[in-house]
Formats: C-alpha cells, structure tokens, sequence
C-alpha cells in the first residue's frame, strides 16, 4: 500500500511547482521572440540578403551566450557551509542544554575560534544557523525557500528559481549583461520596421503585429534590465551583495529588534529564528559587522581585485559562462586584516586598530627624548629600554583558503619604524650614552 502524502509535504509539492512559474514565462518569451524575430522579421520582412545574412548570424551569437549562461544560473546547485562548520552531536547537545545566551556563545566561540570567520552579529555574537546547526562563514546566509544556508548568497532570484551566490554569481551577471545585448540589438535591428508600421510601410500580414509587440518587450526589458546589471556591476566593484548592500530597518516595537540592538538579550537560536522567521526580513538586509562595528567595505579589495574575485584571473574566460571565480565560499579576504594600496584608508580616523598603532609610536617617542634629555643634562650612561610592540588586528588573524590568498600578496604593515638617524645623531654628542636601536 502507497504511504499516504501529508498536508505539508503536499504544500512543498506544490509550491515547488508554482516556484518555476517565472521560468516558464520567461521560456515562453524567449521562443516566441526567437520566432518573431527569425521567421517574420528577417525572413519575411526584410528584402535585402546581406541584411538578413547579418541580422541572423548576430542574433544566433547573442541568444546563444544568453540561454547559455541562463541555463547555468538556474541549474547550477548553490555551494553550502563544508562540514567543518558543522556542529558535532556533542556540541549540539551542549548548545541545547545551555539555558543562557552567554553560556551558548562560548560554546559557538569554542568551535569558530579555528574557523575563518571575522562576521559578527549585532550584538557582537557569533552568527550560528539554528535550523542547519552549523556556524555562519562570512556572507552566508540562510535561504527560507531553499531551506538551506548559501555561500555568499546574493538573494534568491524567482525568474532563475534558483539562489544566486558564490557557485553561480559570475552566471547570474552573465546572464544579465547577455539578455541586456540580445534586447538592444532586437529593438536596434527592430527599429526602422517598428516605424514603417506606423508610417504603413509594411504589407497588412501577421508580421506587422509581430515586429510591434517585438519592440515594445524589447525595449520594456531594456529598460528594466539596464538598471539591474548597472546595480549588480556597482556591488562587483564594491565587492558587496544584495543582502549586504541595505542598513537594518528594525521594528521599533519588536522584542527581537531591541534585543539585536543591545537593549535586551536572545540566545543564538532566538537570534537566528528572529533573522529566518518570516517576520524579521529586514534583518537579513544589513551591511557586514566586524568586531570593531560595521563596515560595508571591509570586504572589498578594490576594484581590480574585486573583479578578479568574481571572474577569476584568466581574463579569456571572463565572458563565457564557465566557473571561474577564486575562494572555496567560506573564507574571504578583507581589507582589515591585510591591508591593500588599492584600498583608500578609512576616512575620518574610523579605524580603531590605526589610532591604537599611532598612540603606541607616539608613545615610545615621548619616552625615548625623555630619556635623551635626561641623559644630555645629567650626564649619565643611559641604556634605552627596547620597546616591543604586537601588530593590532581587529580580530585575530585567520587562514585564508582557496586561491584568495594570492589577492593580498600586496600587503602593508600595520606598523610603521621609527627613524632612528636623528636618534642616533643625537646620542653621539654624549660619548657616556648608549642605545639599542629598535628593530
């Protein structure tokens, strides 16, 4: 005898159904264009052979790369957390039995201090998923309709039915920019019939009502396709997301909000329910949160490294939809660890770890002409104190995985040396002192 088939499991089936909707419609277009466009504009329409030879040969290229790179955003599987972000059943049961938020966090601290993880939560708790128990790498979030957590996931596209993130993002432009081409060069190509319909210059056939509507959807996606893959190459520069490139716009009269605000406490399952539940939507709109704050460039690299993390270094390969974008998802390089020249510096003296290294060289200033003056007017032999001093990092440094690391070879110090000729000028006056000069 079949099982039975419950209520819910029905409802997933039809909502699965539903989900290719958009996809559908958007097949739908695409071949009645390719009909439009083929048979009653270049084979009916227009006279002249060479026109036709050309109008045919360029059209076939842009729809080519278009369904192409449209195949791969929807069909290519969204990368999730590897295991080692997973909770261990001990772990897990540890984490449940915890009555107090603080008691699960240095459960979450415990398993993320060896995993490359710099993002935080408001409250400056580890960002951990109750529904798939594992810790949050940097930009991953969990998708309610996938039910999963997705590697630098931009935002789950309807028209792809599919989650765009770090396994299909580089499809996902591709796919913009080639079905912004193939709509320009319709209405282009479509243009000079489009006015002889209204100057009633076409013969009174089916194709006149073809070339039309054929203008009009051409032009209408043009528009609105124009300004999605403007925003999206503005985030590739920028090396942010959909999700990460809006503020946090809480409700004022939530429990959740106040509490991821800092005016109350939630436990991380509360926190990770209140950030996937259907009433906490904006939440997941927020820029990234770093141990020293918010920051909505800690990730980017600048421009040219930006794109190279997206596209990959082989620039032969940058227009094809062919996986080529460098990082494994999990772990991704930022300006706050490693510093780039690409990079401008933060404006305004917002970088905390940048005073603290300024206060400390100032500091071993002070002391050391402190100790010059003493011993020009005393007379006395004076052996200078080495001053050791640790390079700041807002948060301790971890590996970077994956072919990323290579996008930071270009570093800078986060501390600068102290010139010691003026120093060392300056003690040879007084044949009785003595100095060590710093390494």
């Amino acid at each position: 005898m079949a099982p039975s088939v419950g209520p819910s499991t029905l409802k997933r089936r039809c909502q699965r159904v539903l989900y290719w909707v958009p996809v559908l419609f958007i097949s739908i277009i695409v071949c009645w264009s390719y009909y439009a466009y083929v048979v009653q504009l270049c084979i009916v329409s227009m006279d002249q052979i060479g026109e036709k030879a050309v109008c045919l040969i360029a059209y076939h290229f842009f729809v080519i790369l278009f369904l192409w790179s449209y195949w791969q955003t929807i069909f290519t599987k969204p990368m999730n957390p590897a295991k080692e972000f997973h909770l261990s059943y001990s772990d897990k049961e540890l984490l449940e039995r915890e009555p107090r938020g603080e008691s699960q966090q240095e459960v979450l601290r415990r398993v993320a201090k060896d995993l490359p993880v710099y993002t935080r939560t408001m409250s400056g708790a580890i960002r951990y998923c109750d529904r798939c128990q594992l810790v949050k790498p940097d930009r991953c979030h969990h998708c309610s309709v996938c039910d999963k957590c997705i590697l630098k996931m931009d935002h789950h596209c309807p028209w792809v039915n599919n989650c765009v993130g770090f396994s299909n993002y580089k499809f996902f432009l591709l796919f913009l920019a080639y079905s912004l081409l193939y709509c320009l060069f319709i209405a282009a190509t479509d243009l000079r019939y489009f006015i002889k319909f209204w100057t009633n210059g076409l013969p009174d056939t089916q194709a006149k009502f073809h070339i039309m509507f054929l203008f009009f959807a051409a032009a209408m996606f043009s528009i609105s396709l124009s300004s999605l893959f403007g925003y999206h190459c503005w985030l590739v520069c920028k090396n942010r997301s959909t999700l990460g490139g809006a503020q946090l716009m809480p409700d004022q009269g939530s429990r959740t909000w106040e509490a991821l605000l800092g005016d109350q406490e939630l436990t991380p399952i509360e926190a990770t329910r209140a950030q996937t539940g259907p009433a906490a939507g904006p939440e997941a709109f927020r820029t990234p949160i770093f141990r020293h704050g918010v920051d909505k460039n800690g990730f980017s690299l600048g421009v040219r490294k930006n794109l190279r993390q997206v596209f990959g270094d082989e620039k032969k390969y940058w227009l094809l939809p062919v996986f080529t974008s460098l990082g494994d998802g999990c772990s991704f390089p930022t300006c706050l660890v490693n510093q780039d020249p690409e990079q401008p510096s933060t404006p305004g003296g917002n970088n905390p770890a940048a005073k603290i290294q300024e206060l400390e060289i100032a500091d071993a200033c002070c002391t050391k002409i402190i100790f010059l003056f003493c011993a020009c007017v005393c007379q006395l032999p004076v052996r200078a104190e080495r001053t050791s001093r640790v390079e700041g990092h807002p948060f301790p440094a971890k590996p970077l995985r994956g072919s990323q690391s290579h996008l930071l070879t270009d570093t800078q110090s986060w501390t600068e040396s102290i010139g010691n000729n003026e120093k060392s000028k300056l003690g040879m006056s007084n044949p009785a002192l003595t100095m060590e000069n710093e390494t």
